[in-house]
């Protein structure tokens, strides 16, 4: 089995991706301050929110992750706002009420999304993307399916959050299915709340 920083150092893992464009559409719907980025990879959300002027922590496992992170941090000027921790995810201490925004790209920890939940200060926003069981089986991605979503799993465990977006969608991607879930949570509650203007998006 190769290992990411096998992955990371190959190249076989972009070392430039871009942001998730539902961050980029939803992170202004909280105050700058605090960023965690969990299971960081090279840094694509990362980088992107250190740039709209958040401190942020970067966690991965792989020291060869964080080190292309830190590299492209110092290419756009913000290693000064980016704070790397090498830690396993599903272990590691998450500190309460401490950050304005967490974020989780293609890493499934649904046995730590509770704790990863209360890292959020209070209105602080939440973002999870991540790989979809589907039918025909999708060939991006884990090959297992326990290590994939199924339909609206990660809905209802982030139903204490206020949903302001999720999307279950398939796209082909090098002639190979691909299938995702992203979700977008606010840390408040109440049946009276603000919520963002209507995001039209052009196909």
């Amino acid at each position: 089995m190769v290992s990411w920083n096998e992955r990371f150092r190959t190249g076989e893992y972009p070392s430039h991706p871009d942001p998730s464009p539902v961050v980029r559409e939803y992170v202004d719907e909280t105050a700058d301050g605090r960023a965690l980025d969990v299971a960081c990879g090279t840094g694509r959300n990362a980088v992107f929110l250190a740039e709209r002027g958040y401190e942020v922590d970067a966690l991965d496992q792989s020291i060869e992750g964080l080190r292309i992170t830190e590299s492209n941090a110092e290419e756009r000027g913000v290693d000064d706002r980016v704070n790397l921790i090498q830690a396993d995810a599903t272990q590691f201490e998450y500190p309460e009420a401490h950050y304005d925004v967490v974020t989780i790209s293609f890493f499934r920890v649904l046995d730590r999304l509770s704790d990863i939940k209360r890292a959020l200060r209070p209105d602080g926003l939440f973002f999870y993307q991540h790989h979809l069981r589907s039918a025909p089986p999708a060939g991006v991605g884990p090959s297992a399916d326990r290590y994939r979503f199924g339909a609206n799993e990660l809905l209802r465990a982030c139903l204490d959050l206020t949903v302001l977006y999720y999307e279950e969608s398939s796209e082909k991607r090098d002639g190979k299915l691909s299938a995702t879930v992203e979700l977008v949570g606010r840390n408040s509650h109440g049946d009276a709340q603000s919520y963002p203007e209507t995001r039209w998006r052009q196909s």
